[in-house]
């Protein structure tokens, strides 16, 4: 896309050099607010839900009725167990996310608290052999009476009764579920979610392949930051070991469609099929949604108070050299060209499937992407690898003679100290420098002339510098003696002076919020200094 400025309100994001590797690099200053995210989900084998319609809320003000799955009576518990403020509403878009373990026998209850114009209603769990009666526990085998009606695709649960699915988890990774009644119109209106299966290495027991960092009683990872995993690995291979994850689910919404839906709600009606006639063609979609928010919405915290039918929200954080498993399902009717700026992204599964090579099945035979295209209905898996590694600089800001160390590993790497500011450095960039003419205690001799730091945005996630690390901004000092603007007290790397890389719908409309920019699906990748704590328990 080149070297672009975007002029957002009062901030302007500034794209600053390219990544040679990949071709993208970007050093951002964007929206001065509190950014956290997760994979937060609930719990247990059970799970009791319930369908019914409320709100959500868009960034232009609009209030737009919808439907959607929560919890019909509290559940298990909620992981990761670390998130403060975890809640399931009775009705969420999206549905709330199911956590559990592979080989598990999964119960699903449904109410049908939709308005009666609405008609039946159900959940389809593609990629699992649905029982609609009970599971022996021993055999596993599908046992019982079947609950609630049959429709087209399943059994249904008519209006304020109750419908029970039962599957066993046999696949790990990431997988959707969605409503299989009136599929145009109930999967518009809201009705889906995702469930994650967590891989297992005997029954119970969660697998820790070759070469991953184990769930720690203390929840730390190995450079002693908070944990936010739910397991391991994605799945029980050495190739999938993880550090950090996220879920995104991608949809659309067609206003007009909902806003027909809200009109016929009240309809008497005992018809199973509903007492709607409610136009979903022609498609017109005005708002285009990451974990049931538009930007910026989608990157509050989760589970904040004011999107009370949206708990879930964007924004992934990463520290260099970090694995980062991100969980990629389409959910709307259109396919999406997600771009994540920084990296290429692997694919390690598609629906739970992981992608091996045919002769060696150590080996993943994903393929490394530039856009996670997502497909209506397709569940992903993939890895965000980013270290500096190819930018031709040293990203920290390091000159000879300032005492650093950077000695590598057998990958080239600065491993020796995970808590060390520049943990997982490229030793071969180090006491590299950026600028062409340089200021304050930097090196010179490289291939770029910076501007005064003056003329750059300052902003909440931006150092005011091209550096990572405590000493970002006092090494990138102005001729006058100060940067960023506002001084190196607002932006020490404890508030987070890191590196944004915009993540956003390739599709120049869905980076809109009725058809204003900037909006919709687009989020920002923060790749933060070692020094800063990645705390995402809001």
């Amino acid at each position: 896309m080149g070297h672009i400025t975007y002029r957002i309100g009062t901030a302007t994001l500034a794209r600053l050099g390219r990544l040679a590797r990949f071709g993208v690099a970007a050093l951002a200053a964007l929206f001065c607010m509190q950014v956290h995210a997760a994979a937060p989900g609930i719990t247990g084998t059970h799970f009791d839900l319930r369908a019914e319609a409320n709100r959500i809320t868009q960034p232009d003000g609009n209030s737009v009725y919808s439907w959607g799955y929560g919890c019909n009576t509290a559940p298990a518990g909620f992981s990761p167990p670390n998130i403060a403020g975890a809640n399931c509403p009775t009705m969420q878009i999206p549905g709330p996310t199911l956590i559990v373990n592979q080989g598990d026998i999964v119960t699903v209850t449904l109410t049908n608290n939709l308005p009666a114009a609405a008609g039946n209603t159900s959940i389809l769990f593609p990629g699992f052999d649905v029982c609609m009666g009970a599971i022996d526990p021993t055999t596993k085998v599908c046992s019982g009476t079947p609950t609630g009606v049959q429709g087209l695709l399943t059994r249904e649960a008519s209006h304020t009764v109750t419908v029970t699915y039962s599957f066993v988890a046999a696949t790990a990774g990431t997988h959707a579920y969605y409503s299989g009644t009136q599929g145009d119109l109930q999967i518009e209106m809201g009705l889906y979610g995702a469930i994650i299966v967590l891989p297992t290495s005997s029954p119970g027991t969660l697998a820790v392949p070759t070469g991953c960092n184990p769930i720690q009683g203390t929840r730390k990872l190995l450079d002693g930051q908070p944990d936010f995993r739910h397991a391991a690995a994605a799945y029980n291979h050495s190739a999938a070991c993880y550090d950090r994850e996220y879920l995104f689910q991608f949809s659309e919404v067609d206003p007009r469609i909902h806003a027909q839906a809200e009109q016929q709600a009240g309809n008497a009606c005992t018809s199973p099929t509903g007492c709607m006639t409610v136009e979903t063609e022609p498609y017109h979609p005005a708002y285009f949604m990451v974990n049931g928010r538009s930007m910026p919405d989608d990157m509050d915290p989760n589970y904040a108070a004011q999107y009370p039918n949206q708990p879930y929200n964007g924004n992934p954080h990463m520290h260099p050299g970090e694995l980062v498993l991100l969980r990629i399902i389409g959910t709307g009717r259109w396919q999406h060209p997600f771009h994540e700026h920084g990296n290429h992204v692997r694919v390690l599964a598609r629906d739970g499937n992981m992608l091996l090579a045919k002769t060696d099945a150590t080996k993943v035979a994903g393929p490394l992407l530039f856009t996670t295209t997502t497909t209506p209905g397709l569940a992903m898996d993939g890895i965000f690898y980013w270290t500096g590694k190819g930018l031709n600089w040293d990203v920290y800001g390091h000159y000879p003679g300032d005492g650093s160390v950077c000695i590598p590993d057998a990958n080239g790497y600065y491993t020796a100290d995970p808590t060390a500011p520049n943990y997982y450095e490229w030793c071969a960039d180090h006491n590299k420098a950026l600028e062409a003419h340089p200021f304050g205690k930097v090196g010179s001799g490289g291939p770029v002339t910076l501007p005064d730091s003056h003329v750059l945005t300052n902003g909440f996630w931006y150092g005011g510098s091209p550096y990572l690390g405590p000493d970002a901004t006092i090494r990138a000092t102005a001729p006058t003696g100060t940067t960023p603007p506002s001084g190196t007290v607002v932006n020490p790397p404890q508030t987070e002076a890191g590196f944004a890389f915009m993540w956003h719908s390739h599709n120049e409309r869905e980076i809109t919020t009725n058809n204003i920019f900037p909006g919709g699906m687009m989020m920002m990748m923060l790749v933060d200094p070692q020094a800063f704590l990645i705390d995402e328990s809001n």
